[in-house]
């Protein structure tokens, strides 16, 4: 999976084999994001996960926060 930048921000897409495992993905991912206090907008639709990752406390830029849970977001849907 690539992330890709664009409009001050991070956007990955993930796929998954059905909803339930899309939404246990999600689940992980939002445990991961509240312990590091940076909260990606997340859309599930079935099987497929879309992440938007931008930090708005830096004017709804691309930092090396988001950088950061992109790489790990990554790393977990590669263990699955």
């Amino acid at each position: 999976m690539a992330w890709t930048e664009a409009d001050g921000a991070l956007h990955g897409v993930f796929q998954f084999a059905d909803f339930a495992e899309a939404f246990a993905f999600v689940t992980r991912v939002a445990l991961v994001a509240q312990e590091k206090q940076h909260h990606p907008d997340i859309a599930i639709s079935w099987n497929r996960v879309t992440f938007t990752l931008t930090t708005h406390d830096a004017g709804g830029t691309v930092t090396e926060r988001d950088r950061d849970l992109a790489e790990i977001i990554t790393r977990l849907a590669a263990a699955r």
